[in-house]
């Protein structure tokens, strides 16, 4: 497409029907109603039409990959992005691309005559550049709602690993649901952190909502273990329950010299004696019960 039938040309002559249409478009088959509003759509509509004119200037590149595209293909990686983030389906924010192709053929079929394989080429040309664009734009939509994945769950393994200061210098460290190596990681690295904060010498791991202990598991918490001791604080495991003291026993698990509790309770009392400390009940007055 050259000359008087320059796509460019042809858009900045057809711009205002092309951008109306193409509004109508997404507002009538969208499924996400309510998730953008109809001038922020105009906004990003037109600044999108306005970077493909000049990306489109001198002639098309069907891969959309040259120079030309860039600023293009970074609008389109923010927007599906930040659509990720709206709450957008795949489908809505590739229709974006895509509900484009009909008010733009529309154009070009008006500008140029029919005859001949210049219509059709024009036809092929445009609707192979917005389907790349398209095909871009759900990729990029797909990449951003796979990082959203990801920190939701970093946060949700962060949320699911707190470690509390139970008493000055003791800190718990209750663990519930699977330990694997990636929550592993995250639970060393919360304690350890927790351990220079509060300048513990005592870390209580509580695995009372853990639901099996195997080999893994075990090496995990020994892992969790040996680390802390190189920050100086010793480790008590709780929440041993016979099912899982029959477990490690069959499996041959040897947990080395860690001190091991059935409750929390039992195993703050320990840290508590370790400490040099304990807790006495105090009889109460009149005025406590009143």
């Amino acid at each position: 497409m050259n000359g008087s039938s320059n796509l460019s040309a042809i858009i900045q002559e057809n711009e205002k029907r092309i951008l109306e249409t193409w509004i109508a478009l997404q507002v009538g088959t969208s499924s996400s109603k309510g998730l953008i509003n109809e001038g922020e759509l105009r906004t990003q509509s037109a600044n999108f039409l306005s970077g493909f004119t000049a990306a489109a200037r001198d002639g098309l590149d069907v891969e959309t990959r040259g120079p030309a595209w860039d600023e293009v293909r970074s609008f389109l990686a923010a927007l599906s992005r930040s659509r990720a983030v709206q709450g957008f389906s795949p489908s809505d924010t590739a229709r974006f691309v895509f509900s484009l192709k009909q008010p733009l053929l529309d154009a070009v079929r008006k500008s140029i005559p029919e005859g001949g394989s210049t219509l059709a080429e024009a036809f092929m040309q445009v609707s192979a550049v917005l389907d790349n664009l398209g095909l871009y734009t759900f990729e990029a939509f797909q990449k951003g709602r796979e990082q959203i994945i990801q920190r939701q769950q970093q946060e949700l393994l962060e949320l699911s690993t707190p470690v509390v200061q139970i008493w000055d210098g003791i800190l718990a460290l209750p663990l519930i649901g699977t330990l694997d190596s990636e929550r592993t990681q995250t639970v060393m690295e919360s304690l350890l952190e927790g351990i220079v904060e509060q300048e513990a010498t005592i870390a209580i791991i509580d695995i009372t909502g853990v639901p099996t202990v195997d080999t893994l598991v075990a090496q995990h918490l020994l892992k969790t273990v040996a680390a802390a001791r190189l920050m100086g604080a010793e480790c008590i495991i709780s929440g041993i329950r016979p099912q899982i003291a029959q477990t490690i026993v069959h499996l041959g698990v040897d947990l080395g010299d860690v001190v091991t509790k059935a409750s929390l309770a039992e195993a703050l009392r320990v840290a508590l004696r370790k400490r040099g400390q304990e807790v006495s009940t105090v009889a109460r007055t009149p005025r406590d019960r009143g």
